[in-house]
């Protein structure tokens, strides 16, 4: 749960100002969507509110994918180290050079199935676009998150 930090928008209208910051909720979820599929998470229920939102995430596997499926989708979100990507393009590589793409590729994979980093893409995109909408820098929200696992059903 992301909170904004000097009584910035998330979306909705600022009764002070008169500003409209509506669209705002639609580039939040243009962006949860595509992330949700590169990590391999479901997003079960989200709620965007004035100045912070709310997301249900569950986690999946990515135990099965292979490591150029794991460089794959981790190059949709960030430039993978240059020894991986020769290994995408099927460059010959020493025996050494595989076992660095294999422990890296592990590191991507963790990353994959991880809720910081799902977190950390998501709220540095906002933060960026209504930074810049904005004309200021600095810190958009509160804090990285907060998060609370639901452990069954009920919850």
């Amino acid at each position: 749960m992301p909170r904004c930090v000097r009584r910035a928008f998330l979306c909705g209208v600022d009764k002070y100002s008169g500003n409209n910051y509506e669209h705002r909720r639609g580039i939040i979820v243009k962006r949860i969507k595509p992330l949700a599929k590169i990590f391999n998470i479901d997003v079960c229920a989200y709620a965007i509110m004035s100045n912070h939102y709310h997301l249900v995430l569950k986690i999946n596997s990515t135990e099965s994918w292979s490591e150029k499926q794991v460089l794959s989708y981790w190059s949709e979100l960030c430039q993978p180290k240059l020894i991986c990507q020769k290994f995408m393009k099927n460059e010959a590589q020493s025996k050494a050079e595989l076992e660095m793409v294999y422990i890296q590729t592990d590191i991507y994979r963790k990353r994959l199935m991880s809720i910081s980093w799902f977190m950390k893409l998501l709220n540095e995109y906002i933060a960026k676009q209504a930074n810049s909408e904005d004309k200021v820098t600095g810190s958009f929200f509160e804090s990285r998150f907060k998060s609370q696992a639901l452990l069954d059903e009920r919850a």
